[in-house]
């Protein structure tokens, strides 16, 4: 049996998410020129600007994620788009790596992100990245690009090589558990 490197979960803050995106869901901003709106029945601002790339039509997708598994083997990038998610129903970790030069995934910068329903991010485009849940299965909004989504589903479906989107295997790592972090938060 091979050792497998640890990998933590961290809490999710805009500047630890920087390198690979942008943390959605941060509390009301105090304006500095941004479009908002604020009164006792509600409020709304700018979060973030999406970009789907040239010629690209923006799509919500509905994902539903129920991989538990603590094993990180293989990561997926989309080359053209950034990419939303924000979990509905419980807390995912995010796991995400910045490239390299040649594309391949930057393993020395490979992060995982402890992201609480009610927040969420959005990558970069060329953002290494692997979902999990915590527990159960989490139903999440994503934004996304529609050819990357049909591009994907298509070489998932019938191994057509994908144009708009890469997935590799990496050296496994493990996640750090998720009970034993709370249990150490808790002492």
């Amino acid at each position: 049996m091979t050792s497998k490197q640890q990998l933590e979960v961290n809490d999710l803050t805009p500047q630890a998410f920087t390198p690979y995106g942008w943390m959605l869901g941060k509390p009301i901003p105090d304006g500095n020129g941004m479009p908002l709106f604020s009164n006792p029945a509600t409020d709304f601002w700018q979060e973030h600007v999406f970009n789907t790339g040239a010629g690209g039509d923006a799509e919500v997708l509905w994902v539903n994620y129920r991989s538990a598994s603590p094993e990180i083997a293989s990561l997926e990038k989309h080359l053209l788009t950034q990419q939303a998610i924000v979990p509905l129903t419980g807390t995912i970790i995010q796991v995400v790596a910045q490239s390299l030069a040649d594309g391949s995934p930057d393993l020395a910068t490979l992060a995982a992100f402890r992201v609480p329903q009610g927040q969420g991010v959005c990558m970069r485009p060329g953002c290494w990245h692997a979902t999990r849940v915590v527990d159960a299965e989490v139903t999440c909004l994503m934004l996304t690009r529609r050819s990357t989504t049909l591009d994907l589903i298509q070489h998932l479906n019938t191994d057509a090589r994908a144009t708009e989107s890469a997935i590799v295997a990496i050296t496994a790592r493990q996640l750090e558990s998720l009970a034993d972090r709370e249990q150490a938060v808790d002492a």
